[in-house]
């Protein structure tokens, strides 16, 4: 069990991200048998990813060599398999090599700030919201279904996900900023207005998005509650999303 955890990232808000507009781009289109071994090429590529940010941070951060060690085997394990899962669908789907290209900067940025020893920087979370939405696109394409369907619908994940960002932090590591408070409820009354152009229905989740992050912060709510809390949000825009553009 100890492995597992030392393996398996500890990001665990990451995880709706990666799921849920992959999963959307898989329901609103048409489900593929090329959109499982993607979405495994997927999961193992972002878990190579963190453990490749752990061993560039801590080869600066840590003046213990082991703590940057430790990630390199994960990394080139998950690596070599997010190549073997991803590398033979390339032969079916080239047009994958475009999304991986368009994905790469995003993931440059934040290996820039792994190095820094900033990974919590509200920019680094917003960039790396970008590729993760940006699956929706990919998992739709791989069902046969047009990318032009999927732009509304990857907007909506995208307004949720980036607001998720600085949310959080108000609820833990900003939880007594004030500023960050109202950045959070500014952003979130913005994302409520371009979430009603995209479609009517989609302003009722993003209402409850606005009052989660109006009313919740200052609460004292712990940690657990918040990542519930975050995961029945997910859902709902899982479930608005397919409703709407399915």
């Amino acid at each position: 069990m100890s492995t597992v955890r030392r393996w398996i990232p500890n990001q665990h808000g990451a995880w709706a991200m990666l799921a849920v507009p992959y999963l959307a781009g898989v329901l609103i289109g048409s489900p593929n048998w090329l959109q499982l071994p993607l979405f495994l090429a997927w999961l193992l590529g972002y878990c190579a990813v963190f453990h490749v940010e752990q061993w560039v941070r801590l080869r600066r951060a840590s003046r213990n060599p082991r703590a940057a060690a430790r990630h390199r085997r994960p990394a080139l394990v998950f690596g070599s398999a997010a190549l073997a899962c991803g590398l033979p669908l390339l032969s079916v789907a080239p047009w994958l090599a475009v999304a991986a290209a368009l994905a790469a900067p995003f993931l440059a940025v934040n290996v820039h700030y792994a190095r820094r020893n900033r990974e919590r920087a509200l920019a680094n979370g917003l960039v790396a919201v970008v590729p993760a939405c940006g699956m929706l696109l990919v998992a739709l394409r791989a069902g046969g279904g047009p990318v032009a369907g999927g732009l509304a619908p990857a907007l909506a994940c995208l307004l949720y996900f980036a607001g998720t960002v600085p949310y959080v932090k108000t609820m833990i590591r900003e939880r007594n900023s004030e500023a960050y408070r109202r950045g959070s409820v500014a952003y979130h009354a913005l994302a409520l207005l371009a979430a009603g152009l995209l479609s009517p229905w989609l302003a009722v989740p993003f209402a409850g998005y606005l009052a989660r992050a109006a009313l919740l912060p200052g609460r004292g709510i712990g940690v657990p509650a918040v990542g519930a809390v975050e995961v029945g949000c997910s859902l709902l825009l899982l479930g608005f999303l397919v409703g709407v553009y399915g």
